[in-house]
C-alpha cells in the first residue's frame, strides 16, 4: 500500500488484519474517551474525535476498506467540521464521470449495415459546435454516503458535504430531518451531473449512516440509556439529572432499585416529523466506586452477613 496521509488503523489502535468486531470495539472505546460531551473545552480531544469518526467511516465499510488498503492516500476521503451538531465530510464522485456522456453511439451502431465503413470524421464534426445540435438529455443521478452524528439524526440539524467532480469542488449544505435512520436517503434535486444538450441536471441522493452514541441507543422511536448509579443511590432512592434530546430532566430512582430496573421518561425519545415522540427508557446499572479499600470491602461483607441471601438461587438450566 502506498504512503498514506493518515493511518486509519493506527488512529483506531488496531492491526491491519483486524476483524469488523475488533474495529467496532476500538471505535466505541475511543468515542467514549474523546466525545465532545466528555471533553467540552478540549480542542485536541475534539480533533481526535473527528479523526476516530473518519477512520471508522472507512474501515467499517468493507468496500471503502478494500479501496483504502489498495490505494492508500489515493483514496479520497476527508472530514471537516460541519454545521450545528453535524460533521461535514468530503466525498469523491469522479467514478460516475465518463468522457462519452455526450457521444451518441447510435450514430455508429444504429444506422449502418454490417460491413459499412464508418465516417468517424463526420461523426466527430456533428459533435462539435456548429454541427448538428445534440439531443437534450437529463443528467445522471449521483449517490454518495454521509455519516451523521447520533444526536443530529435524532433532533435534526444541518451539515456540509463537498463533492469533487470534473468541474472542481462543489460545497453543499444539507438539512438533516429529525428522526432519520441509517439507510434512508436525502434527495437534493438538480445537484447531480449536468445534462447534455441543454437537458436538466440529475439529482443527488445522499444515503445516511448514523454513527453510534457512547451511551444512548435507538430502538424504533424510543431511546435507551443504561444509567450508572451508586449502591447507596439504588438502595435508598434519590433524584438524579439525566440528559435527553429535549434537555436535562430530573429522574426519581425508587428505593431498593437493582441493576436492570427500568424507568420511563415519556415523550423524550425520537420525534420524526409528523409523528408523536417516543420515550426514553432508562435502565439502571448499579456500579461500585473505583479503588475500594480493604476496609470498604469488609463493610460490604458485614452487610452481606446482616442480610444473607443468594441472588443466584433462581437460576436454572
Amino acid at each position: 500500500m502506498s504512503t498514506m496521509a493518515k493511518d486509519y488503523y493506527k488512529i483506531l489502535g488496531v492491526s491491519r488484519n483486524a476483524t469488523a468486531e475488533e474495529i467496532q470495539k476500538a471505535y466505541r472505546r475511543l468515542v467514549r474517551k474523546y466525545h465532545p460531551d466528555v471533553n467540552p473545552d478540549d480542542k485536541q480531544a475534539q480533533e481526535k474525535f473527528k479523526e476516530v469518526q473518519e477512520a471508522f467511516e472507512v474501515l467499517s465499510d468493507p468496500k471503502k476498506r478494500e479501496m483504502y488498503d489498495r490505494y492508500g492516500s489515493a483514496f479520497e476521503y476527508a472530514a471537516a467540521g460541519g454545521g450545528p451538531g453535524g460533521a461535514g465530510q468530503t466525498y469523491t464522485w469522479s467514478n460516475v464521470d465518463t468522457d462519452f456522456d455526450d457521444f451518441d453511439f447510435s450514430q455508429i451502431f444504429g444506422s449502418r449495415g454490417a460491413g459499412s465503413p464508418f465516417d468517424f470524421v463526420e461523426i466527430f464534426r456533428r459533435q462539435q459546435p456548429g454541427g448538428a445540435r445534440p439531443r437534450a438529455r437529463r443528467g445522471v443521478d449521483v449517490e454518495t454516503e454521509l455519516t451523521v452524528p447520533f444526536a443530529t439524526a435524532v433532533t435534526g440539524g444541518e451539515t456540509e458535504i463537498t463533492l469533487r467532480g470534473p468541474q472542481g469542488e462543489k460545497h453543499l449544505r444539507v438539512k438533516i430531518p429529525a428522526g432519520i435512520e441509517s439507510g434512508q436517503k436525502i434527495r437534493l434535486r438538480g445537484q447531480g451531473r449536468p445534462g447534455a444538450g441543454g437537458g436538466p441536471p440529475g439529482d443527488l441522493f445522499i444515503r445516511v449512516q448514523v454513527a453510534p452514541h457512547p451511551w444512548f441507543e435507538r430502538v424504533g422511536k424510543n431511546l435507551r440509556l443504561k444509567l450508572p448509579v451508586t449502591p447507596a443511590e439504588a438502595a435508598g432512592g434519590t433524584t438524579i439529572d439525566v440528559p435527553t434530546p429535549k434537555g436535562t430532566v430530573s429522574l426519581k430512582v425508587p428505593p431498593g432499585s437493582n441493576t436492570g430496573t427500568k424507568l420511563r421518561v415519556r415523550g423524550h425519545g425520537v420525534a420524526p416529523r409528523g409523528q408523536s415522540p417516543g420515550d426514553l427508557i432508562v435502565e439502571l446499572q448499579v456500579k461500585l466506586p473505583p479503588n475500594l479499600t480493604q476496609e470498604d470491602v469488609e463493610l460490604l461483607r458485614q452487610l452481606d452477613q446482616r442480610h444473607p441471601w443468594n441472588p443466584r438461587g433462581e437460576i436454572r438450566w
